[in-house]
């Protein structure tokens, strides 16, 4: 044996790709490794889970996992389930249950207690994310040699009377797990544990939760109200009259408690009334000079009024270049902005508006959102791109002249919400504004769009305004429904996505990102991985 002269546990990185395939085929040969996709899906859904273990500068253990909500699943033997067939995709951050997909250690480097160094490491990860347990799946490969004589049931009572040896349960055992059930013909060609396997959990003691609510009887809800104002045009006297139907609007948000409250796309247009007459391209920019008045209320009624606001959009000038610019003022003071990314054929030509070249998710308070600006929402790569960043609400700031215009973007919204599991917020105006020109006619439906299954509206129309008139609709989101249409929907249009046929490929500023990836079939536990030291599971 080679004296150990450097030991290094730490998360696993994108160049370990190679290093842990070859583990991969010296722990298990015969069985498939990750792909490339898989391995990289980890990494982007769960850096913190993926471990491994280098002795002098070679990887000789590692462990894969994610978390899951325990009281989302109800088979906790189904691999493929839980692991989304190993591209975690169904990793959930606001989970309580860290479940273990692999283990493995070097058959080389067994007899030195890697494997409880990387179960520590797991248990440590359990105790700063303040998650319940840990649950994983093991083989029994002892009991072929038992199997004539006692039933699996009674192998396993034995192992855990410690009367038997077994070195995938022993291990398990030994690192604080506690047998939950037996599961017959999980891995039929599994011929030394016969095809049993089995399922363990280790409990957090120091879970939070476990001295608050010590049985969890109820499912979770993550609820989120929103608000949509169909805002009407109308001439006005001064920046002031402007600023008091804001306010109203964020008042009225405000009193029923909203979380959000949206505003249309260019609702600013009212401020033409105030400026002489110009041409389009003109007016664009004269417009453009009320952007810092315009950030300044908003923000402050943000504050003040407890609401995020999504503040519709605005032109802004930034050293001769216009853009549309969705901003997000957040109750806490903070700004975000979004640029329109498809400036519409006519806003280009008329309004000399230049076209946005970023998407952008935002964190909030109530969860990841973004901002697709009226004709944005009609690119379907766009809201794919939000949802692979996480967000769960769309809104659609948006300003249309007539129905035409609006069933394009009610359409498409409806569509999104459709294809990725969201929801998709919309807000428009309506009126028009006599005598004062560059600022058309409006119209609008605003409304609040749902995927179209059992857990949501039939129509997919949560609430909708009645068309060209001023109001506020507001309604009540519960996006832990989202994520449970994912998982077991009527149709889970978000995973039943064929990565094998087509991808999406874009950049963030953290890098590329591809969403694709193979899902090669596997079935497979824990033990078939390794467990410790002369373990293979």
């Amino acid at each position: 044996m080679q004296q150990q002269k450097s030991l290094d546990l730490r998360p696993l990185q994108a160049p370990d790709f190679e290093a842990v395939v070859a583990l991969q085929l010296r722990c298990f040969p015969g069985m498939k490794p990750w792909s490339q996709a898989q391995f990289e899906s980890q990494l982007r859904h769960f850096p913190e889970g993926q471990i491994g273990i280098l002795i002098d500068g070679r990887l000789v253990a590692s462990s894969a996992s994610l978390v899951l909500d325990y009281a989302e699943y109800t088979d906790w033997s189904n691999w493929h389930d839980l692991s989304d067939h190993g591209l975690i995709k169904n990793h959930d951050p606001e989970g309580d249950t860290l479940y273990g997909i692999e283990l493995m250690v070097d058959p080389d480097y067994r007899g030195r207690k890697l494997a409880r160094r990387l179960y520590d490491a797991r248990k440590s990860l359990c105790r700063q994310m303040d998650l319940a347990r840990m649950m994983i799946g093991g083989r029994i490969p002892g009991y072929a040699s038992h199997k004539e004589r006692l039933t699996a049931t009674q192998y396993v009572e034995q192992v855990v009377a410690r009367t038997h040896f077994d070195e995938v349960l022993t291990a398990q055992l030994a690192n604080g797990f506690s047998l939950r059930e037996l599961v017959p013909d999980y891995l039929p060609s599994d011929e030394d544990s016969s095809g049993w396997a089995t399922c363990l959990e280790w409990v957090n003691l120091d879970h939070l939760a476990v001295r608050k609510e010590p049985h969890r009887t109820r499912r979770a809800v993550a609820p989120v109200r929103v608000s949509t104002v169909q805002y009407k045009m109308r001439r006005i006297e001064s920046f002031e009259d402007f600023a008091t139907q804001c306010e109203f609007f964020v008042d009225v948000a405000s009193d029923a408690k909203s979380d959000f409250v949206v505003f249309p796309e260019l609702f600013t247009l009212q401020l033409l009334s105030l400026l002489p007459d110009g041409t389009p391209g003109m007016a664009a920019r004269a417009l453009a000079s009320f952007t810092p008045q315009y950030i300044a209320l908003l923000k402050d009624l943000a504050v003040r009024y407890d609401v995020n606001i999504v503040g519709g959009s605005q032109f802004v000038l930034e050293e001769e270049r216009m853009t549309n610019v969705a901003f997000l003022f957040h109750r806490d003071g903070k700004i975000d902005r979004q640029t329109k990314i498809h400036a519409t054929p006519n806003e280009r030509k008329w309004w000399g508006v230049q076209q946005g070249e970023a998407l952008n998710v935002f964190d909030t308070d109530r969860g990841k959102v973004a901002i697709l600006i009226c004709y944005d929402v009609e690119f379907p790569e766009l809201a794919r791109m939000a949802t692979d960043q996480g967000a769960r609400i769309l809104f659609v700031p948006f300003n249309t002249n007539d129905v035409r215009g609006h069933l394009r973007v009610r359409l498409c919204a409806q569509a999104r919400a459709i294809e990725n599991q969201v929801y998709v917020v919309t807000s428009g105006c309506v009126g028009n504004l006599p005598h004062v020109e560059n600022a058309d006619t409006h119209y609008a439906a605003s409304g609040i769009f749902t995927p179209v299954d059992v857990s949501f509206a039939r129509d997919g129309v949560a609430a909708e305004a009645l068309p060209a008139i001023e109001t506020v609709v507001t309604q009540d989101l519960d996006t832990e429904l989202l994520r449970r249409a994912r998982r077991s929907g009527t149709v889970q249009t978000w995973s039943d996505r064929r990565m094998d046929l087509y991808s999406l490929s874009y950049s963030t500023p953290s890098g590329a990102r591809n969403i694709a990836g193979a899902t090669p079939l596997r079935n497979t536990t824990e033990g078939d991985r390794g467990s410790d030291a002369k373990v293979t599971g």
